[in-house]
């Protein structure tokens, strides 16, 4: 489905009746990357599943120049009232977690529970602003391809890799449906994204943060860092998965966000 939030036509999808569920995904995929974990939720018949595409990703029109996670934030609002949510519960990873914590910060008030994974809250220094403008330049002058060359190495775990080429295939068929000018959007979005960290005492709604044990982008000791400065943060270490712990170990990542949001019911 399609819908017009300010100035583009949002790709998303709304299954189920219940606590509103919304997830965002991580860059430069698109919003299929919850399949396994939506298909099976809907099973369980007492929550409604929001994905979507960001601006220039999946089946979501092409942005702008520049994509920030706060204008993330506004289209997921935009989302939720055209959709009639109040409140809902935000699951994003990495990028999507970004978002996330742009959303509190704008939005808290119609965040009832946040999963944050594979993420983290601080901005990107200097070195990590300048690899996001080179991965920019990179796909505006080679496209898509070398942005997958690029970033396979770093998203999946070294078990993926090895034991799973199914894995590493579905992610990089997600990332060639991006379009160059999404993922350079979005790559100089990121590098303007503000520290949450001063934030993190006042997230006051439930939170659950999972990351990959062999996460070599936002590592568990970052995950531990910040969930300790989050009040009564759950922190969940998934095994044998890298910073795609949701597709690289469903089951388990599934497990623990049912077991998280039976706690919200």
């Amino acid at each position: 489905m399609k819908i017009r939030v300010y100035d583009i036509d949002l790709a998303y999808d709304d299954h189920g009746i219940g606590i509103p569920v919304i997830f965002l995904h991580a860059f430069p995929l698109n919003r299929s990357m919850w399949d396994g974990v939506t298909t099976a939720l809907l099973e369980e018949q007492c929550y409604r599943l929001v994905t979507l595409d960001w601006r220039g990703f999946g089946e979501s029109d092409i942005t702008s120049d520049i994509s920030t996670m706060d204008m993330f934030a506004d289209d997921v609002v935009a989302l939720m009232d055209a959709l009639g949510m109040q409140q809902a519960v935000i699951c994003g990873l990495s990028m999507g977690g970004y978002a996330a914590f742009a959303l509190w910060r704008k939005y808290a008030s119609r965040i009832q529970g946040m999963i944050l994974s594979d993420t983290r809250p601080g901005a990107d220094n200097e070195e990590g602003k300048a690899n996001r403008e080179q991965l920019a330049q990179l796909v505006e002058s080679q496209g898509v391809d070398a942005v997958a060359d690029l970033q396979m190495p770093r998203l999946l775990s070294e078990y993926t890799r090895q034991n799973h080429p199914e894995v590493e295939l579905r992610v990089r068929q997600m990332i060639d449906a991006a379009t160059p000018q999404g993922i350079s959007a979005a790559s100089r979005g990121m590098a303007q994204r503000p520290d949450s960290t001063n934030m993190l005492p006042d997230i006051t709604c439930p939170t659950l943060i999972v990351v990959g044990e062999q996460d070599a982008i936002t590592p568990p000791s970052v995950a531990q860092d910040y969930a300790s400065k989050i009040p009564n943060a759950q922190l969940k270490v998934i095994p044998q998965a890298g910073h795609l712990s949701t597709i690289e170990q469903p089951e388990a990542y599934l497990e623990q966000v049912k077991h998280f949001l039976l706690l919200l019911e």
